[in-house]
């Protein structure tokens, strides 16, 4: 049974942090992603054909690669409101600033500073709520919080699509006034996170004392359980084996997931309709992929179970792409990249409980960025093979099946993991889950 202290410390740190956390990474997603449905309009005017817009796309996650590491240990050294605060109005200002490109050089110049201003952002925000939730509630809180991203979709899908109607709005594209008015929230964000964010439990005024000390001791007690490997090097402990089979399996979720954002809006927009009604259409995949992401990882909590879980939901986005890719009616397409986006979203939290499972402190810290620095290199790997299979052969269709390969072996690898003699999940949840 929940004791009430415990009901009532998750229920306001849940209330205090989530909804601000979710708006912070819906900011953040749209301005990564924004640049598909840019790319119905801005390809054509600046000349850029289907290869260099992956490249492109893609290219934002080599400098998040780079400087992915040693941003989420920046964060753990200096606290997450000054950190995060920073990256956020970083990514703010040049998100805007792709509205001004003029062409392939710079448009990979531009994607290439965003990449590094974000780089951090997200296993940031993992590591900050490993320091505020159990391990029982880690996979529905981590649900809640990345159900921005199909929001991010669902809800700026068909803002994306309008503001492609202002075309020659002032005498700019409609395709710069999607950056611009979209990469304002981020700015004033980053002063607002500043201010509202607190680093740690031992500073949370708002937690009742009673709240706080539970907290603590409950996390300290969490901590204690953690296995210890010795003086171990923290190089070494973050580059296990285990920490890498986990950045495949994220790398082929994280496939499924770009070849989306970066290209649905294009497949859909194929189907003969206008770019206002795409980004209506665009809601449904994502409208699904949400109820996946919340019932899937609140299942897996209630279940006290990860990897088949994980193994389920990326078995489900592979063989629905492999569908969507072969049908030609629109409207099974559609119903197939829903089935997708089910398996997709639900994959994602479930994949951010691993790490924490064997490792804490500035491991923990270093092994998210690993597995999410490594994980989205599929983020420039597939968006690039797909716009290149397009050019080459004229379909997505090639591309398509290659992403959701990329998605199989994310699936083998983490029913591989099962069999590690790693410890099981249910020997580090408490009985909150019950």
């Amino acid at each position: 049974m929940t004791s009430d202290i415990e009901a009532r410390t998750i229920r306001r740190i849940s209330w205090r942090l989530i909804p601000f956390l979710i708006v912070c990474y819906f900011v953040a997603y749209l301005d990564r992603v924004n640049v598909g449905f840019a790319s119905l309009t801005m390809n054509r005017d600046l000349g850029i054909s289907a290869t260099a817009y992956g490249l492109g796309a893609g290219l934002f996650f080599i400098t998040y690669f780079i400087f992915e590491v040693p941003s989420n240990l920046a964060l753990e050294k200096f606290g997450a409101r000054r950190w995060i605060a920073r990256i956020m109005l970083s990514w703010g200002l040049i998100s805007g600033g792709m509205a001004f490109v003029g062409g392939e050089a710079s448009f990979y110049i531009m994607r290439l500073l965003l990449g590094a201003a974000e780089a951090g952002f997200f296993p940031g925000i993992i590591f900050y709520l490993t320091l505020w939730f159990p391990a029982a509630y880690r996979a529905r809180i981590v649900s809640l919080f990345m159900v921005a991203i199909p929001l991010s979709s669902v809800i700026g899908s068909p803002i994306s699509g309008l503001l492609l109607e202002l075309d020659g709005a002032l005498g700019f594209k409609g395709w710069q006034w999607l950056y611009v008015i979209e990469a304002l929230p981020a700015v004033v964000l980053s002063v607002m996170t500043y201010f509202y964010l607190t680093d740690r439990p031992a500073d949370a005024k708002w937690l009742a004392a009673d709240e706080r000390a539970w907290l603590e001791q409950t996390l300290a007690a969490e901590a204690a359980r953690t296995p210890r490997q010795g003086h171990v090097p923290l190089t070494q402990e973050i580059l296990n084996p285990r920490v890498l089979a986990i950045a495949v399996v994220y790398f082929g979720a994280v496939a499924l997931l770009y070849a989306f954002g970066f290209f649905l809006p294009q497949i859909f927009k194929g189907f003969g309709l206008t770019n206002a009604q795409t980004g209506f259409v665009m809601i449904i995949p994502y409208a699904v992929g949400t109820v996946g992401m919340l019932w899937w990882g609140k299942r897996s909590d209630a279940k006290r179970e990860r990897r088949y879980h994980l193994a389920a939901a990326l078995a489900c986005a592979s063989l629905c792409t492999v569908g969507a890719a072969l049908v030609g009616d629109p409207i099974v397409k559609v119903v197939l990249f829903s089935g997708a986006a089910l398996g997709i979203f639900g994959a994602l939290p479930i994949t951010w409980t691993l790490p924490t499972e064997t490792l804490s402190g500035a491991a923990a810290a270093g092994a998210i960025a690993v597995v999410n620095s490594i994980g989205n290199l599929s983020g420039f790997v597939a968006p690039y093979a797909v716009g290149a299979i397009k050019d080459w052969t004229g379909s997505f269709t090639g591309g398509l099946l290659l992403i959701a390969c990329a998605g199989i072996v994310g699936m083998i690898t983490v029913l591989r993991l099962s069999h590690t003699g790693a410890p099981a999940v249910q020997g580090r949840v408490g009985a909150a889950a019950e």
